[in-house]
């Protein structure tokens, strides 16, 4: 790196895309990665076919994303910090918060998928979220940096003009809400996100489950980045930021994807159907452990009933209640995301 000259970030690249004219992936490709990504929930709710695989997938994409930082969990190791809440012996806490990190940023992305796109609020709680207790100055996690940062392993120096980091953002994410293929608008955030460094830190992380964004929002197989190999990954990006080229990376994510498909429609063939009462009441599920919780309740049968009672059909009631109480039961630090909850409301909770 020492002998190649340092390079800054070129606006051009970004401003010369133009969505539906601008193709990173080419049409052959696209339809390629269509017919492998499709699945039977196509046409239900967002989000329905990451549920069905999400505790595979929360295994499997935070252990990868986070391998591809240097992170030396083992899956095993993953599976065990997420099912049970226990950490590995041995691993710095760094490590295990990284993994919790993605465990809550992927559960953000697969129960809330009707709510969330490429825009600025989605994007940002990403990064608040992957961020959370790793950064050294803990406002920042969430905020567009304001101050210079270098890139290891490469000559390029993003930018670190906060004006114009702040316009490309925005401009960033207008023209990739604006690509109507899925695969194209995965791929794009891939590129432009660690290209533009809009964080002090966690940039790549966040691309990496922004990428996911399109995929789960319409039921695509999701990107889990398995068994993708980070020096291979880190010459993709290296293209992009001295070259502005993406060739190499495009054929990492086409990889990583076929990965991903082969991985996942076997797992979802073997699974059982989802219990669909609890799919049915999978809002009602979240608000009423969530009040209980933030409310600091026991709870009793009365105080769910109480909750409950407006969002439950009177015959579901009791089964309803006893669902709640599994739930209560088996909440960690580790799963509380997916209940909305915060680990600080969480552990007033429990000091009750």
């Amino acid at each position: 790196m020492a002998d190649r000259a340092p390079i800054g970030y070129q606006r051009e690249f970004l401003d010369g895309y133009t969505p539906g004219v601008t193709q990173y992936l080419m049409e052959s490709l696209r339809r390629h990665l269509h017919e492998l990504g499709r699945t039977p929930d196509s046409q239900r709710p967002a989000g329905t076919y990451a549920r069905g695989i999400l505790n595979r997938l929360l295994i499997d994409l935070s252990w990868s994303s986070s391998r591809l930082e240097g992170n030396t969990y083992s899956l095993l190791d993953t599976k065990e910090l997420i099912e049970h809440g226990n950490a590995a012996p041995g691993k710095d806490a760094k490590e295990t918060q990284m993994i919790l990190n993605h465990k809550a940023a992927i559960e953000l992305l697969v129960d809330s998928a009707e709510e969330i796109g490429v825009n600025r609020y989605t994007i940002t709680n990403l990064h608040a979220l992957l961020a959370d207790n790793l950064l050294d100055q803990p406002a920042y996690a969430g905020r567009l940096r304001e101050t210079p940062i270098g890139i290891s392993a490469s000559s390029y120096i993003p930018t670190a003009i906060p004006q114009l980091i702040s316009e490309m953002f925005e401009l960033l994410l207008t023209k990739a809400a604006a690509i109507r293929d899925p695969f194209e608008q995965s791929l794009f955030l891939m590129v432009q996100l660690p290209y533009l460094q809009p964080f002090v830190d966690v940039n790549k992380r966040t691309s990496r489950l922004a990428a996911n964004i399109s995929l789960i929002k319409s039921n695509l197989v999701p990107l889990s980045f398995i068994d993708v190999s980070e020096s291979v990954y880190i010459d993709g990006l290296i293209g992009v930021y001295e070259h502005t080229r993406v060739e190499l990376l495009r054929d990492v994510f086409v990889w990583a994807y076929e990965r991903s498909c082969r991985r996942y429609k076997t797992v979802r063939d073997s699974l059982p159907e989802p219990d669909r009462f609890r799919l049915n009441y999978r809002d009602a599920l979240i608000e009423v452990v969530g009040e209980i919780i933030r409310r600091g309740l026991k709870p009793t049968e009365e105080d769910i009933d109480a909750l409950a009672v407006p969002l439950v059909l009177p015959q579901d009631l009791e089964q309803f209640r006893d669902l709640v109480l599994v739930e209560i039961a088996r909440l960690h630090e580790g799963n509380i995301a997916r209940f909305r909850l915060r680990p600080n409301e969480f552990r007033r909770w429990q000091s009750r």
